[in-house]
């Protein structure tokens, strides 16, 4: 099972990832995870669902997908399948900043120390580790710098604004 960091911490995952886009999909009880298409597919099923809801951005999938019902999802993951692929980075700050998004922002795939600070500032919240990576090893990768010259999701304000302010 990979390891989920979320808000700092090393932490269970409740979310149980629904694999396939099945015509006849039967959600289990609990915190559910689907791809888009699934998501798409059963959406009102989805939706009406008693447990907390996440949906599964692949790269190429953008966030205006699920704009229109992001104010009703809990859980947010976004797939880095390499380290060279950081169209992921761009999709968690839209959803943050322009969409308005609230809930879990995680980073799933090619996740490891050297990411989590950068995907930290740009909204995410939790990650799940590289199979090869360990937790303990990582955590310090959400605090690798002090201060940070430019604005983000996390704190829209550059540093010359903040020294000023």
């Amino acid at each position: 099972m990979p390891t989920l960091i979320k808000h700092g911490k090393i932490s269970p995952d409740s979310y149980v990832e629904i694999i396939g886009d099945e015509a006849g999909l039967v959600l289990p009880e609990g915190d559910i995870l689907l791809s888009l298409n699934c998501f798409n597919t059963h959406r009102a099923e989805v939706l009406a669902h008693a447990g907390r809801k996440g949906v599964i951005l692949a790269p190429d999938e953008f966030a205006e997908s699920i704009a229109d019902v992001v104010s009703q999802l809990d859980l947010v993951a976004i797939r880095f399948p390499s380290f060279a692929d950081g169209r992921g980075y761009s999709t968690a700050y839209l959803l943050r900043t322009r969409y308005g998004f609230r809930g879990e922002l995680r980073a799933i795939g090619d996740v490891f120390k050297d990411t989590l600070f950068y995907q930290q500032r740009v909204g995410f919240d939790a990650f799940v580790l590289a199979s090869d990576a360990a937790a303990e090893v990582a955590l310090p990768g959400l605090n690798t710098f002090s201060e940070v010259y430019h604005g983000s999701a996390d704190n829209e304000k550059p540093l010359f604004l903040r020294r000023n302010a």
